[in-house]
């Protein structure tokens, strides 16, 4: 492989007017990658190369240069959530989530990269941050080398990514012996603190997540006979809840995806795949009580709905939490462009179990990777990456 000899590697601030053209054109030019007869999945930003990181509370993007040429980007946002401690207490850090890395083709391998990632490194340490991490495909080969064997990040957590395919010719079929119920943003905002502030990396600013514009609502489901009672507080100088709800429950919040981003699918599948897919639309169409799921034909860009958030209580919860996500599919119906309803589970959490999804569809798992960045906090990493995942990991839409 040619060496190239950068003159001069200047890494610097993204300038919307400057390099919105540039980045774009370097994001088509990191497309053209891969053999000819595998399937590719790309993000198109519509025009907007910061909109993945534009509803985070605190975001910046990196560009790198060489001979005034883009070589090089990388994304970066900063949150406040819950994380294990030393000694299994939990407690509140400030993270720095990085994504968008991409390198040209022809300047890789050269530490452009490394350089992005570090100079990104520099801005959350000047903002207080405790600890870095990024996701990756886990056969992501070439990003786990750059994270994991040369920058000093740790693997942490493996959540699944599961994926339905949203059916344009009909609705499913809700059980008549469930309620769904819409909750207002101040009342979801208290059941998630009250049931799942203790998950991994909660947001401490979940009710701006809530009171987004793109966050579609929070539902709840329970079985009819039961009574729903809205949260209220106890008394307003203790600032205590009150909530008696019904024994099995479950609940939901959805994320349009569609209005911020959309994917496209490049590259050839197999023709016994094409065959599969057409036949299952055929059958889905004309034949819709044999119930064969469908997939969407994917020409042309969509969307998605995120569901987040997802908890249940009870031990008949099972079916609440599917009929939810069956709620969910039905409402991406009326979305012109949204084609799937995706959710991202921790490994270890229950209600994964009950998540109706196509496997043909869903993705390989998710590696979430880590480090520190002060010394004040690599014993707390050490002892929360060397022991299993014992409770619920909460995904931010807002870094899907």
């Amino acid at each position: 492989m040619v060496q190239v000899l950068y003159r001069e590697l200047k890494i610097r601030s993204y300038d919307g007017e400057k390099d919105r053209a540039r980045v774009e054109e370097l994001e088509r030019g990191c497309e053209i990658v891969g053999p000819a007869d595998r399937v590719f999945l790309f993000t198109d930003t519509l025009g907007d190369p910061i909109c993945r990181i534009r509803n985070s509370p605190s975001f910046y993007m990196l560009v790198a240069e060489s001979d005034n040429e883009l070589v090089g980007v990388i994304q970066g946002s900063i949150k406040l959530v819950t994380m294990a401690r030393l000694h299994g207490n939990l407690g509140l850090a400030r993270v720095g989530y990085i994504l968008g890395l991409r390198v040209a083709p022809h300047h890789r391998r050269q530490g452009v990269g490394s350089r992005l990632v570090r100079s990104l490194e520099q801005w959350f340490v000047s903002n207080h941050v405790e600890f870095a991490y990024m996701a990756t495909d886990k056969e992501n080969k070439a990003s786990i080398k750059l994270f994991v064997d040369s920058l000093g990040y740790v693997k942490f957590r493996t959540p699944a990514i599961l994926v339905n395919p949203v059916s344009p010719y009909r609705a499913l079929h809700l059980p008549s012996h469930v309620e769904i119920k819409k909750l207002g943003t101040k009342e979801a905002k208290l059941l998630y603190q009250k049931f799942m502030s203790s998950a991994e990396f909660f947001p401490s600013d979940i009710d701006n997540i809530l009171e987004n514009r793109l966050s579609l609502g929070t539902w709840v489901a329970y079985y009819k006979g039961e009574a729903w009672e809205d949260i209220r507080y106890e008394s307003v100088s203790t600032g205590l809840e009150y909530w008696r709800g019904p024994r099995d429950w479950a609940m939901v919040s959805v994320w349009n995806s569609a209005e911020v981003f959309k994917l496209r699918v490049q590259g050839r599948a197999p023709l016994s795949c094409l065959i599969y897919t057409k036949s299952c639309r055929l059958m889905d169409r004309f034949f819709p009580c044999f119930k064969v799921p469908a997939i969407p034909d994917f020409v042309d860009p969509f969307g998605f709905y995120f569901m987040y958030g997802m908890h249940c209580e009870g031990k008949s919860s099972a079916l609440l939490v599917r009929t939810l996500c069956q709620f969910v599919r039905n409402m991406a119906r009326k979305s012109k462009d949204c084609k799937l309803v995706v959710t991202e589970i921790g490994a270890r959490d229950v209600v994964r179990l009950h998540i109706p999804h196509w496997k043909l569809l869903s993705c390989p798992e998710d590696l979430w990777c880590i480090k520190a960045l002060n010394n004040e906090e690599q014993s707390s990493l050490q002892e929360i990456t060397r022991s299993p995942p014992t409770r619920a990991l909460f995904v931010d839409p807002r870094d899907v």
